[in-house]
């Protein structure tokens, strides 16, 4: 019995989905962290810079991210001191804030995406036919909507 169980295809699926993630992680940590930013940092950077008047809700931020509000509160208050984002109170709740990307957090993203794209093109998009990755990219929305049904907030 216990042998059927190790055999069982979702394990492989779970492993083949975190060895695929950790491989592509640290391929793009690498190459991100040569803009001097982490991954986390970036993937702020880019969240806000692809939301309508590159602001976002704290909150949003964070359910998208995946972090809790302390870590995204550290988050925004590094880039923040580095000049890439701010905070800009919201006008109808007193408690809200919105994270606001700065041009300069702009000019870093539009700095770190030529080199960001390739390294996806080359591990990822470009590894699979156009419909494969259709089908990849519905089959990753189902399982993000189901685990993480807030993640789209804000947007």
């Amino acid at each position: 019995m216990g042998s059927e169980l190790l055999d069982d295809p979702r394990i492989t699926a779970i492993g083949l989905f975190v060895e695929a993630f950790t491989g592509l992680n640290t391929r793009l940590s690498s190459q991100i962290g040569q803009h001097n930013l982490g991954m986390v940092d970036f993937e702020v950077l880019v969240r806000l810079a692809r939301s309508a008047g590159g602001e976002l809700r704290m909150t949003d931020l964070a359910a998208q991210t995946g972090l809790s509000t302390s870590g995204i509160t550290r988050v925004v208050d590094r880039l923040e001191r580095d000049g890439l984002a701010a905070r800009r109170a919201c006008a109808t709740d007193r408690r809200g804030a919105y994270t606001v990307i700065t041009d300069a957090g702009q000019a870093k993203v539009l700095e770190v995406l030529p080199g960001h794209l390739e390294l996806i093109t080359e591990w990822f998009t470009g590894l699979l036919e156009p419909e494969r990755l259709e089908q990849l990219l519905d089959a990753l929305r189902t399982v993000r909507d189901a685990v993480r049904p807030d993640a789209t907030s804000g947007t």
